[in-house]
């Protein structure tokens, strides 16, 4: 055979089954018309040649199924999906959930004056507390309702049919609520192994509750296994007078577990240390680092890290049986219309001198909770794709979880829960007196009304040990409060031929009302010509002939002192509010206001 006859093109797109099979039938005719010339569907040829060709179609599948889903871009399985994005930083949260509002209503007896309820008898309802609709439809309290709190209104609702006196006044307060129910499950754990993992098949898990074994051990949840501290909720004792309900504080951990979770189950996964072996806190004589290569000693260094960490990751529950309480999501639906939520399953009260009180007028109490859903509580409950899924990987890579710039420090404040307290603006500005790495880092609260407060010093404190999880070793960070610069509004407009003058007026100062009715941020200037774009946009506004911004600081303004004209842009179009400062409308009713020219 010549060589002009040996070469044959070989086409390396042809991966699939028709198109292998059409060039081994090329190369058979041509290489071998003695041999096989029969290659009809019966013949023998025809069997070899599609065998052939079924298991290179095969190895190309899985071929390119490897490759893709070997890389984030191409990955298309779910759980590969998840899978690079654990490598990467991102936690998957598992079966969403919908969060509304609750009105929450309760009869407390009256005093003995019958002037007022009876503060002893005031509850509060504790978070973990079920509610119910008639679709049957489950949800939790997250967090606790003080009944006691001032901001609560209070009505008489039952009366002494001879005297007329109250006999009993109704309490209503607000609670946040999440969709699903708690479910509890047992796990019997054998002889030790390391780096245990423990599985639930639950695709409907939205979060887990706590994990404890049969010795009464706690385990915690962590980002990491080389974590060994988490954050603690501690009742705040001052919270009617600062406003936080809790007290953030550090805690030690040795007993400790990772969350994985696919799209069918949730898998706890814990560390390497031995019960009988492992100690969380090092003896302090035993973490020197040796120094090698030396046949003199001079000194030794101490590694203070290791008096937290040991090498193990935790300890693994051995010879015990776990008992996991989490909550399951509806995965169907868990929307609920104005109204329906109306049964309380399962309130849990909790009272200040309960052995003190009345047992009999407590059943009563409890016997009286009524709640109902003022706002509609609406969310998407289906799992995210996988587009979704990677779309969040890849926002999330980059926040690295840690606090270099500015803005770090601005999202990780932001982020603390508002049970430790209500941040509402914060900005992180470099200290122009400082020559090393301290950051001044302005934040306001807000109160009951909605309105700009100080931040009180458990929010600081809070914040501080929030903060410290986070930042750089060698970054200094002050808080500081940020001044609250109070303004009003001064317009007149021109209508047009037939508006309503009263009304024109009452038009634009809701217009305004509702463009101010978000807070400033940190820094952020006031716009005149924002207040002119508005105004113009009302109708029967024929122009707008002129907008003045007027300070405000006596009475029940901030008190802060601001001069609007000298902090005037060149132009005049904006007012320039100092970095450590935020502008607050505090009164828009009486604030804003306006004639007809």
């Amino acid at each position: 055979m010549s060589d002009q006859k040996k070469i044959l093109p070989i086409d390396y797109t042809h991966r699939e089954f028709n198109t292998i099979r059409g060039d081994l039938l090329q190369i058979a005719e041509r290489f071998y018309p003695d041999t096989f010339q029969d290659f009809s569907e019966g013949s023998f040829a025809a069997i070899m040649t599609d065998m052939v060709a079924y298991v290179g179609d095969q190895l190309s599948f899985y071929l390119d199924y490897n490759v893709n889903e070997a890389f984030l871009d191409t990955a298309y399985q779910y759980d590969n999906v998840l899978r690079h994005g654990r490598a990467l930083g991102y936690k998957y949260t598992g079966r969403p959930s919908t969060y509304g509002k609750a009105a929450i209503y309760v009869l407390v007896p009256a005093s003995a004056t019958g002037i007022g309820p009876d503060r002893r008898y005031i509850p509060i309802m504790k978070r973990s507390s079920r509610f119910t609709s008639d679709s049957g439809l489950n949800f939790v309290l997250t967090e606790n309702v003080d009944f006691n709190s001032p901001e609560n209104p209070i009505v008489a609702a039952r009366t002494d049919a001879a005297t007329g006196a109250p006999t009993f006044y109704a309490i209503k307060a607000y609670g946040q609520v999440v969709s699903g129910y708690f479910s509890r499950e047992t796990i019997i754990v054998g002889a030790y192994e390391r780096f245990k993992r423990v599985e639930i098949n639950n695709s409907n898990m939205a979060e887990i509750i706590s994990v404890t074994d049969s010795d009464g051990n706690e385990y915690f949840e962590v980002d990491y296994l080389a974590q060994d501290i988490v954050f603690k909720e501690v009742s705040n004792r001052n919270y009617r007078n600062d406003n936080v309900p809790s007290i953030l504080k550090p805690y030690l951990v040795s007993r400790k577990f990772v969350v994985e979770r696919t799209r069918s189950s949730t898998i706890l996964q814990f560390g390497s240390g031995n019960p009988s072996e492992s100690n969380v806190v090092a003896d302090p004589t035993s973490v020197a680092m040796d120094i090698f290569g030396k046949d003199y000693v001079t000194d030794t260094t101490f590694d203070p890290t290791r008096l937290s960490k040991t090498e193990s990751y935790g300890i693994v529950p051995s010879n015990t049986t776990l008992a996991i309480s989490y909550r399951n999501s509806s995965p169907l639906n868990s929307n609920l219309a104005v109204g329906s939520l109306n049964k309380a399953s399962n309130p849990i009260l909790e009272f200040e001198d309960r052995q003190s009180l009345n047992s009999s007028t407590i059943s009563t109490i409890v016997g009286s909770v009524e709640v109902s859903n003022e706002e509609p509580i609406v969310g998407n409950v289906t799992n995210a794709t996988t587009s979704e899924i990677k779309r969040r990987i890849f926002d999330t890579f980059p926040t690295q979880n840690r606090a270099v710039t500015q803005s770090d420090y601005e999202n990780i404040a932001y982020r603390m829960p508002a049970k430790f307290g209500s941040i509402k603006r914060c900005s992180a500005q470099k200290d122009p007196n400082s020559s090393r790495r301290n950051l001044n880092l302005y934040i306001i609260s807000e109160n009951k009304f909605n309105k700009l407060v100080t931040a009180n010093s458990a929010i600081k404190n809070n914040l501080k040990t929030w903060l410290n999880h986070y930042r750089m070793i060698n970054d200094t960070i002050d808080i500081i409060d940020a001044f609250v610069i109070n303004f009003g509004i001064e317009f007149v407009v021109s209508p047009t031929s037939g508006a309503d003058k009263f009304e024109l007026i009452d038009a634009c100062v809701r217009q305004l009302q509702t463009k101010y009715k978000t807070h400033f941020y940190i820094g952020e200037p006031i716009s005149i010509s924002e207040i002119y774009k508005e105004l113009s946009k009302v109708r029967g506004v024929m122009d707008v002939v002129s907008v003045r911004v007027t300070g405000k600081s006596a009475g029940n303004y901030s008190g802060v002192k601001f001069n609007i004209n000298r902090n005037l842009s060149p132009a005049g179009d904006y007012v320039i509010i100092p970095k450590n400062a935020v502008a607050e409308l505090k009164f828009a009713q009486i604030d804003i206001k306006g004639r007809i020219r």
